[in-house]
């Protein structure tokens, strides 16, 4: 095609030869990847503000004081922390509509990416208005949890965006035996559970991202020892699923082993952070693990079934 001709085509027709028309394009390839680094990101941005009490440090939404968009110096490192944080948000939206316009070519061939790339365009900006709730709530923490927990399912959704991308599209049939994706369905209610009653035991604990917010009103100690068991039962069944793969070479068994290596760093990580006062820095790399055990679970989950044919 010619210079001029290009120049003569309709803007709509120039911006759809520019698209990927595939999913192997190295475009949706990068900003996917970026797209779930972010994710991952903010939820350890997310534990900074709340763990070094600066949950309220801009006290109004969506700007940061009622006379400003931006932390002043009035506000110091809390205000920083908390606008940091709502700054990074801004980027996060700004990945997963690139990633949307990137597949927009090629929804109809393959309307699974278009799918997940919709829902974490649309959680992200579901979670900026829960994350402004949670503000003028004064950080309630069963919305603090909800933002969390939202925030976690949003990095496995990407996660999953990540490994279909690589597989063929099309019907799917099972590529591992029934009871063994029976259990892993169990599993997957064993994370979910233990992460449930990890974001209970965190709002009751002394994280409140600010000395005014109110807690949870539930027994910290006595859930910290109710969230250990499923987190055990978690790592159990994952171990088993991790060796029956490895020995059948089963599909699933690399991702199966990576997700067990997550869990036991956890593991380690929730011992020393039970035993030695629940310091700040262990805190927010357990909820950090917290979201990429999901995203591995997701990843292994996608490797259970393949193209039919």
């Amino acid at each position: 095609m010619t210079l001029g001709t290009s120049s003569a085509l309709p803007l709509s027709a120039r911006i759809r030869g520019w698209l990927p028309s595939s999913a192997d394009d190295a475009r949706i390839r990068v900003l996917a990847w970026a797209s779930f680094v972010a994710e991952v990101l903010i939820i350890g941005t997310g534990g900074a503000v709340r763990l070094t009490g600066s949950g309220l440090g801009c006290p109004t939404w969506p700007t940061c004081t009622a006379d400003s968009l931006v932390s002043t110096p009035e506000m110091g490192i809390h205000g920083i922390i908390e606008f940091g944080n709502r700054t990074l948000t801004g980027l996060v939206g700004i990945l997963a509509l690139a990633v949307v316009v990137l597949v927009w070519r090629i929804r109809r061939e393959r309307r699974d990416l278009f799918v997940l790339a919709l829902v974490v365009l649309g959680g992200v900006v579901a979670q900026a208005i829960v994350g402004g709730i949670t503000v003028l709530t004064g950080l309630n923490p069963f919305i603090v949890g909800f933002h969390y927990v939202a925030s976690v399912a949003l990095v496995a959704v990407a996660a999953t965006f990540l490994a279909r991308r690589t597989q063929a599209p099309g019907p799917r049939e099972l590529a591992v035996p029934r009871w063994y994706a029976i259990l892993t369905r169990l599993t997957g209610l064993a994370l979910v559970v233990t992460i449930f009653v990890g974001v209970l035991t965190t709002g009751a604990g002394p994280h409140s991202g600010d000395s005014e917010a109110g807690r949870n009103g539930f027994d910290a100690e006595l859930l910290s020892h109710l969230h250990s068991w499923p987190g055990y039962i978690l790592f159990a069944l994952t171990l088993v699923l991790a060796v029956v793969a490895w020995r059948a070479k089963l599909a699933p068994a690399g991702w199966m082993l990576a997700l067990l290596a997550i869990e036991l760093v956890q593991i380690m990580v929730g011992l020393y952070q039970a035993r030695n006062g629940l310091p700040e820095l262990a805190v927010g790399v357990h909820m950090v693990l917290a979201a990429l055990t999901a995203a591995a679970f997701t990843v292994a989950s996608t490797r259970l079934r393949r193209p039919r044919g």
